[in-house]
C-alpha cells in the first residue's frame, strides 16, 4: 500500500510559492541559501526512495518541461518512475510514463495507494497539497524551511477543517540554516 509523503519548500512564514521559478514577487528564494552538501543529498534520497510522483498540473508541467534535459542517476528516476498529473484540463501528458488523474481527488488518490507500494512523493503542488491535507490523504509530510519571511504569498495551510495531529520523526539542520523537519500522522 502506497503512503503520500508530502514535500514542500516553506518560509518562516508559510510561504510556498515559487521556490525554484514562477512569476513571484521573490521569485527562486530557496536558490538564495545553500542546502550543503548533506540537504542535497537529503533531497535525492527523498526522490530515489519514492515509488512515484503526484503532481499538480503546474507543478507537472515545470517538471516535465526540465527532467527529460538532465542526465544522472535523480533524472533518471523522475524520468523513468511512474507519474501521476491531477488535471481536469490536461489531456494528452508528453512526459514518459504519466497518467492524469482527472476524477474526484479522494477517490482518484485512495485508488493510487492501493496500486503503488512505496512513498508517493508529492512535491510542490500547492492546491493539490491542500486538497490531499483537507482530505486527511497525507501520511507524512516534509518541510524544508528556509530562514526567510517572505511577508506574502501563497501557504501551505489556509484555515484547515479540523484539527489533525502529527509527531515529529526527524529534524536536522543544513547549510546556511535550512531546516528540514519531518512528521508523521498521528492515527
Amino acid at each position: 500500500m502506497g503512503r503520500i509523503v508530502l514535500t514542500e519548500f516553506i518560509s518562516l512564514d508559510g510561504v510556498v510559492e515559487a521556490p525554484g521559478g514562477e512569476d513571484f514577487t521573490y521569485p527562486n528564494w530557496s536558490f538564495e541559501f545553500d542546502r550543503g552538501d548533506e540537504g542535497e543529498k537529503f533531497k535525492e534520497d527523498e526522490a530515489l526512495g519514492s515509488s512515484a510522483l503526484l503532481l499538480g498540473r503546474k507543478t507537472y508541467e515545470g517538471f516535465a518541461s526540465a527532467w527529460p534535459q538532465y542526465d544522472g542517476e535523480l533524472a533518471d528516476k523522475y524520468n523513468g518512475m511512474p507519474k501521476f498529473v491531477v488535471s481536469s484540463t490536461l489531456g494528452d501528458p508528453e512526459w514518459s510514463n504519466t497518467t492524469v488523474l482527472s476524477g474526484d481527488l479522494v477517490d482518484e488518490v485512495t485508488r493510487l495507494t492501493q496500486r503503488v507500494d512505496g512513498d508517493i512523493s508529492v512535491a510542490g503542488s500547492i492546491q493539490l497539497a491542500r486538497g490531499l491535507l483537507e482530505a486527511d490523504l497525507v501520511d507524512e509530510i516534509h518541510l524544508m524551511s528556509f530562514p526567510v519571511l517572505l511577508g506574502h504569498g501563497r501557504k501551505l495551510w489556509p484555515e484547515t477543517p479540523d484539527r489533525t495531529t502529527w509527531k515529529l520523526a526527524d529534524a536536522r539542520t543544513y547549510g546556511d540554516g535550512v531546516l528540514v523537519t519531518i512528521l508523521e500522522r498521528a492515527r
